[in-house]
């Protein structure tokens, strides 16, 4: 069973930086996409970035040019780099991974998802 546990959430003041971490278990098999979400009290959770699997990323409009995602594969980890905080970026963030069908039908298919660090940040 694909585990996704995320680390590094806190409290920070406005224009300063985080790193969140995302530790995956349960296979050997590396995710097509892995991505961020994030989630404000009382709002729908929201993408934040998507790395695919030949490390093409991509992020919301939002956070492009502050948050950078990134994978490192011999520890099964996916990061989010975030600099320049606003107040906006408060919410809970959650890690997805997304697994397509392998040959022979050995690994996990569809989307995990982890339980989420929460990200505060003060103006």
């Amino acid at each position: 069973q694909v585990q996704l546990v995320e680390y590094g959430g806190g409290l920070v003041q406005a224009g300063g930086s985080l790193r969140l971490s995302c530790s995956q278990s349960g296979t050997l098999i590396a995710a097509k996409i892995m991505a961020w979400y994030r989630q404000a009290p009382g709002k729908q959770r929201e993408f934040v970035a998507s790395i695919t699997n030949s490390d093409i990323a991509n992020y919301s409009d939002f956070v492009k040019g502050r948050f950078t995602i990134s994978r490192l594969y011999t520890e099964n980890t996916l990061y989010l780099q975030m600099d320049s905080l606003k107040p906006g970026d408060t919410g809970t963030y959650y890690c997805n991974a997304q697994f397509i069908l392998q040959p022979g039908g050995s690994g996990p298919v569809g989307d995990y998802w982890g339980q989420g660090t929460r990200v505060t940040v003060s103006s």
